[in-house]
């Protein structure tokens, strides 16, 4: 795999590829998924070999239909493995759990329930030992964050589509994942909305540098989150056929990256990958 900035190492980075155990938060090896038809096994991913260090955020970019949503589920155990492992701090994933948050493009809230009760579904499964004053503390702490201070009482029924996200964001971190796993989380909103939940997804992790692998279509989004870009190759058999890493300081701001010398660079490099 090349990358565009290869003459310039990433921090733990080493020819093979790999980067030492101590840094890595979440491994994936050999892995494979296949889903049985009438006419035979449907290979969707297979050989598929990740890195992903402690604090980085990756995002997943590839051609529709690719596997990168398979992908995801199985690192968030809600799809089974056919071959290889993955691990989350060396222990290997066996189903969901609490070390792993996910964002889903829908957010899929109870919609009778209110912003707050809807965070605190999670929090309280994580948090049994916290008292009650302590757990609404939590759920409130993120939906703060996440500008719906106004709003913990309303039902998410009631909310706006880029107010329901919101909410789920809230949710994702309020349990202190490990992980945070984002499964194209601003494909359905508008491109004003989905400017502004990019710039309140990345001014909390900032804070929080909780490691997050997120998908997604659009290459500028890609570009302006990550540390590393990676590109998966056309299905049927996916792996991953590039990564690049994006050097751009953090904290970053759309206004400096634009400006930066290598955006376009970056932006190039995505495309030609996706066109051929």
């Amino acid at each position: 795999m090349s990358t565009i900035t290869a003459e310039k190492k990433t921090k733990g980075f080493v020819e093979n590829g790999l980067f030492p155990s101590n840094e890595v938060m979440l491994d994936l090896k050999q892995l494979k998924k296949v889903y049985p038809t009438p006419k035979g096994d449907y290979v969707v991913l297979e050989d598929l070999n990740l890195q992903i260090r402690k604090e980085e955020f990756v995002t997943i970019i590839g051609h529709s239909g690719c596997g990168k949503t398979t992908m995801l589920s199985m690192i968030a155990g809600l799809n089974p493995i056919s071959g290889g492992n993955i691990s989350v701090l060396g222990r290997h994933i066996k189903g969901p759990g609490p070390d792993r948050g996910v964002i889903f493009q829908a957010p899929s809230l109870m919609p009778w329930m209110t912003s707050l009760q809807n965070v605190l579904l999670g929090v309280n499964q994580v948090f049994p030992d916290a008292t009650k004053a302590q757990r609404n503390d939590i759920a409130k702490y993120y939906l703060q964050k996440v500008g719906l201070e106004d709003a913990f009482n309303k039902r998410a029924s009631d909310l706006s589509q880029g107010m329901q996200q919101r909410v789920g964001i809230a949710r994702a971190f309020a349990i202190k994942p490990k992980v945070l796993l984002l499964d194209e989380p601003f494909g359905m909103l508008d491109s004003l909305t989905r400017g502004e939940l990019q710039d309140t997804l990345i001014d909390i992790w900032n804070k929080e540098k909780i490691t997050a692998v997120m998908i997604t279509h659009d290459v500028d989004e890609a570009i302006f989150l990550a540390d590393r870009v990676v590109m998966m190759t056309s299905g049927p058999r996916a792996k991953i056929g590039d990564v690049l890493n994006i050097d751009f300081e953090r904290p970053r701001t759309r206004k400096t990256v634009l400006e930066h010398d290598d955006y376009y660079k970056y932006r190039k490099h995505l495309i030609d990958f996706l066109e051929h």
